[in-house]
C-alpha cells in the first residue's frame, strides 16, 4: 500500500472525501491516487493492489469512497462491493474498470455503485466524476428531502453530463481520426504530418491538434531541424490506465 498521497483542499468548514484506490496495477494506482489528490474537497488515503489489502485498510482506516478495479488477483471487485453492502459497510464505490459488458455495469447498477468510469482516462474524467459525486454526497447528506425535487436534484448530480459540444468546424468523426493518428506515434507528429496522414489542410489538421492541447489530451513542443524555425511537435498524452487490465 502507498502512503498518503497529501489530497485535495477541502472545503472550508468541511472534511475532504477519504478515498481508497484498488487497482491492480502499481503504476495506475499511483497515477489514480495522485489524480484524486489534484482534485479540491478529496484525499486519497492509500493505493492497494489487492482485495484482500483493501478489506485490511477499511477494517482499520476510514473511507468514504474507493475506485474499484472490477479484476483483482484475489478476486472480482463486484463480489467485493456486494460483500460490503451484505455486511452493511457505508463506503461508497466508483468502479474504474476497461470492462464494457453491459451486463457488468447493470450489475454495479444493483450493488449501488455510484459511477462507473472506463479505462483509459485522463485527469478530466476523473475529475468531473469526483466533483459530481461530491454534489451527490452534500445534497443527499442534507437530512430528509423537503419533496421530490429535492430526491431529483440528489440523483441527478451522479448523471453523467452531456458530451461538451466541439468548437464551430470540428467534427466528431474527424476529431477520432485525428486522435487515432496520434495515439499510433510514438514521436509525435507536426501539423504537416497529421495533414498528409489524413488527408486535410495543414491548418485544419493544426485547428484538431491544438484542440486536443486545450483538452489536455495531447501536448505540443518544438522540433529543431537543420534550418530554419523549429516546427511545432504534438504527442498523446498517456491516460492513467491505459497499461492496466480489466
Amino acid at each position: 500500500m502507498t502512503g498518503d498521497n497529501g489530497g485535495g483542499r477541502a472545503v472550508p468548514g468541511e472534511a475532504a472525501v477519504r478515498v481508497l484506490v484498488v487497482e491492480d496495477d502499481p503504476v495506475a494506482a499511483d497515477a489514480h491516487a495522485l489524480y484524486v489528490g489534484r482534485v479540491p474537497g478529496f484525499t486519497a488515503v492509500g493505493a492497494v493492489h489487492s482485495l484482500a489489502e483493501a478489506a485490511r485498510v477499511l477494517e482499520r482506516t476510514p473511507v468514504d469512497l474507493l475506485l474499484l478495479d472490477l479484476t483483482l488477483p484475489d478476486g472480482h471487485g463486484l463480489r467485493f462491493a456486494r460483500g460490503l453492502r451484505a455486511a452493511g459497510h457505508p463506503v461508497d464505490v466508483i468502479v474504474v474498470t476497461s470492462a464494457r459488458d453491459l451486463a457488468v455495469v447493470r450489475e454495479s447498477v444493483s450493488l449501488g455503485v455510484v459511477q462507473y468510469v472506463l479505462k483509459p482516462f485522463a485527469f478530466p474524467t476523473l475529475r468531473e466524476r469526483l466533483l459530481r459525486y461530491a454534489e451527490y454526497r452534500a445534497a443527499a447528506g442534507a437530512g430528509e428531502a423537503a419533496g421530490q425535487d429535492d430526491v431529483d436534484r440528489a440523483l441527478a448530480a451522479l448523471r453523467a453530463p452531456r458530451p461538451a459540444a466541439l468548437p464551430k468546424g470540428l467534427s466528431a468523426p474527424t476529431l477520432d481520426r485525428v486522435c487515432a493518428l496520434l495515439r499510433a506515434a510514438p514521436d509525435g507528429l507536426t501539423s504537416a504530418g497529421a495533414a498528409e496522414a489524413a488527408g486535410m489542410s495543414r491548418i485544419t489538421a493544426r485547428r484538431y491538434l491544438e484542440h486536443l492541447v486545450d483538452t489536455g489530451r495531447a501536448v505540443r513542443a518544438p522540433r529543431y531541424g537543420q534550418v530554419g524555425r523549429p516546427e511545432l511537435t504534438y504527442r498523446w498524452v498517456p491516460e492513467a490506465g491505459s497499461v492496466s487490465k480489466v
